[in-house]
Order: C-alpha cells, then structure tokens, then sequence
C-alpha cells in the first residue's frame, strides 16, 4: 500500500475523537473517489420515494427524511469549507455549528425531496472537486475547528463517514431496513 495521504486514512490524532464513529466507516483509498461514488450511491437509495416517505420521521421530535437530507448537506458545506481553509494553510481558528439549530431554519420540510437531492448533488460535486484537485501536500495540513485539530484529510473522511452514517439510519428507521 502506498503512503500517500490519498490511500491512508487518517490517525486518531488528526480529528477529534467524535469524528471515529464517521471515520471509521470509511474505506480506505482516495477520499475523493469515495465521496464520487457516494453521490449515486445515495441518490439511487432515494430516488423516486413517495412525498408520504421524504415527510416520515421515524418518533417524535426526530427530523423526516427531508430534514436528514438537508441536514446531510449543511455539514457538507461546513466542513468543505474547513477542508478549503486549512488546505490553503488558513490557520484561523474555525467555530464550531450546532446541526440542532440549522435544520429548523434550513427550509428543508417546504422543499419536494427531488430539489434536496438536487442539492445534495450540486454539493457532493463541488466537493468531489475540492478534494480531487487540492495539491498532494494539502491533505496533511491541519487547523483548528470547534477547539480540535483536524486534518484536511480527516474533513473528508468525516463528509464521508457523516452520510454513510445518516445512509445507514434512513435505511432502517426511514425506508424499513
């Protein structure tokens, strides 16, 4: 195996230790190819689900489908945005987000599931080319966000991880395993 930072994954020293749940179910190899793959992947999973579904919250106080969806881009974004600060050698300390207050603001449930997927596409995109063209020497650097370190690397491992984990919980709690 090579060791390049393209076919590593990162150490627990590059992102704080709540990002091992996403990191971890990860494949190794090109971060970038993975988040590609994912784009179909995800969009497949969802496509074409009756209004009835992508407005289903499994319980009470839980976010529907939609919201997961818009949830998943928003962190896209945010952490993309990291990815790019500190891949630029950016050491500006970044703050952290609270999911819990975005997803009531985010409009999510008055949009129609294909507009989110739409998004979700368009994000996942610009991503894919963040991490595709950033110099080899990039993904190493690393900066502060919410008071942690966290490598160029690990962002995307964790935008990576962070939708296989949401993936996971709207197979079995939104569309029935």
């Amino acid at each position: 195996m090579s060791t390049s930072p393209l076919y590593e994954p990162p150490s627990p020293g590059e992102y704080a230790p709540y990002y091992e749940r996403y990191v971890a179910r990860v494949p190794t190899g090109p971060i970038f190819l993975q988040l590609k793959r994912q784009i179909e992947d995800t969009l497949g999973l969802l496509h074409g689900l009756p209004a009835a579904k992508a407005d289903f919250a499994y319980a009470p106080g839980k976010w529907t489908l939609k919201e997961v969806i818009g949830h998943i881009c928003d962190t896209e974004r945010v952490m993309a945005y990291r990815a790019l600060r500190f891949a630029r050698n950016d050491l500006t300390s970044l703050s952290g987000f609270d999911e819990n207050l975005y997803v009531p603001h985010g409009g999510f449930s008055s949009r129609s599931l294909k507009s989110l997927l739409d998004e979700f596409r368009l994000v996942r995109g610009a991503t894919v080319a963040l991490f595709e063209n950033m110099p080899l020497e990039a993904y190493a650097r690393q900066g502060l966000a919410n008071e942690n370190p966290v490598s160029v690397r690990a962002l995307g491992y964790i935008i990576a991880g962070h939708e296989l984990h949401h993936v996971g919980i709207l197979k079995e709690k939104y569309l029935g395993g």
